[in-house]
């Protein structure tokens, strides 16, 4: 089974220092319902290497191919010599007398218009750019998706480990009561009373280990893996705002820029391709020996012209793919940056509740001792311990669950900020 565990370590927040951090490690404990969802903790995994082994298996690697595939297909079209396909046309003609006979043979050739060439090879250069900006933006949002699936596992994990605790105290409770009981010092309602607050902790264990194995169900289905990195933390970046080389925009400034250079390609096909004919033909009487064999070689350029019409709404159809992507660009970076506003504002709420959280813990957890020596003592009775009880657990859970959510802001705003593991 999969726990949390806290370890003193030197923290710094504003003036205040505290000591906590936080560890994974693995022990064997059997679950309480059939269903399980295994994971294995793997001390040589780094989260780096977990976003790249998703990244693998992601669905959207197959559209990332295709892709440097088109890109590849645009660089071989601008390095061609002709602007098309070439057409060879040959014909044979004989008159019904079968003395005469005409045959003709052409090669036609389009040729590229007038800077064309060079707009297709800008085109693929920048086909090929966009490919790679695009993997580094899919790999971004997969950071995404594992940072935020390797927290919520942290958290259940925590939320499983504490409630465990809390029922282990409450069972030795029960245990002190009955035998209590057994003496006549306390009455059989104390007992029932102790009897269901355990069962009620054995309700919370059950939900928590449900929490948990869905945590861990999700990871698996975003990872495709059952193994996770024994330590995820992340160090704060210092970047205070957000930099026009974040993946995202780097993406869409990238797919602005290839559908810039694709609206250029179609306006200079124009009216169509200029076209180069080289032709041959030869003409014989059979049946007149004094009639000799003629031949004759001919060459034609055809120039398309006034079919600004027709390209008309080849243009018009890639400037509203042209401008869509403008509309879209500035509402991504809008939601990037109130994104980051949310990450950095949680950022310094959890910093300064993590402060009151960890003071609240060694109260409560001082004023518990106090409490349990009286109902020892017989100067409380147990329902005002098991509510002081109750509350000091909450206290001590809050306490670490801020020192996790602490962690995973970190590891969120680096998302934000655009910075990969």
């Amino acid at each position: 089974m999969f726990f949390l565990n806290l370890v003193k370590k030197r923290f710094l927040f504003g003036n205040v220092v505290f000591l906590m951090t936080i560890t994974l490690s693995f022990a064997d404990s059997a679950s309480i319902v059939e269903h399980h969802d295994p994971i294995e903790s793997d001390p040589a995994l780094s989260l780096s290497k977990v976003v790249d082994l998703t990244l693998e298996k992601y669905p959207d690697v197959t559209w990332l191919k295709s892709l440097e595939e088109e890109a590849s297909a645009i660089a071989q079209r601008g390095d061609s010599w002709t602007a098309g396909s070439s057409q060879a046309l040959l014909s044979f003609q004989e008159a019904t007398s079968g003395t005469l006979h005409y045959i003709d043979g052409v090669v036609q050739v389009p040729l590229w218009n007038l800077g064309q060439r060079d707009a297709e090879q800008r085109l693929a250069q920048l086909s090929e750019s966009n490919a790679s900006s695009q993997a580094t933006a899919v790999k971004l949002r997969v950071a995404g998706l594992v940072r935020n699936a390797l927290w919520n596992i942290a958290l259940a994990d925590l939320s499983y480990a504490q409630a465990k605790i809390e029922l282990a105290v409450t069972d030795q409770l029960l245990a002190k009561v009955q035998r209590r009981v057994e003496l006549g010092d306390l009455s059989r309602a104390d007992l029932l009373l102790a009897e269901s607050e355990s069962l009620q902790k054995r309700s919370v264990v059950t939900q928590a280990e449900a929490e948990l194995m869905h945590a861990r169900k999700r990871y698996s289905t975003v990872t495709q893996m059952v193994k996770i990195p024994s330590d995820f933390q992340e160090k704060l970046v210092a970047l205070t705002e957000i930099q026009q080389n974040h993946p995202a925009l780097v993406a869409i400034n990238s797919l602005i820029e290839r559908k810039q250079a694709e609206l250029n390609t179609v306006k200079l096909v124009g009216s169509g391709q200029t076209n180069v004919a080289v032709g041959v033909n030869s003409d014989q009487f059979t049946g007149d020996e004094r009639s000799n064999r003629t031949a004759s070689f001919n060459i034609g350029v055809t120039v398309p012209f006034g079919g600004s019409a027709h390209l008309a709404p080849r243009v018009a159809a890639v400037n509203v793919e042209l401008n869509k992507l403008f509309a879209e660009r500035e509402q991504l970076h809008r939601d990037l940056e109130q994104t980051h506003h949310e990450a950095e504002h949680n950022l310094e709420v959890n910093r300064a509740e993590l402060i009151i959280a960890t003071k609240l813990q060694q109260v409560a957890e001082e004023h518990l001792k106090m409490n349990q020596s009286s109902f020892s003592a017989g100067e409380i009775n147990l329902m005002d311990l098991l509510r002081i009880q109750s509350r000091t657990q909450q206290a001590v859970l809050n306490a670490k669950q801020r020192a996790i959510t602490l962690q995973r802001d970190i590891a969120l705003y680096n998302q934000a900020v655009g910075v990969l593991p």
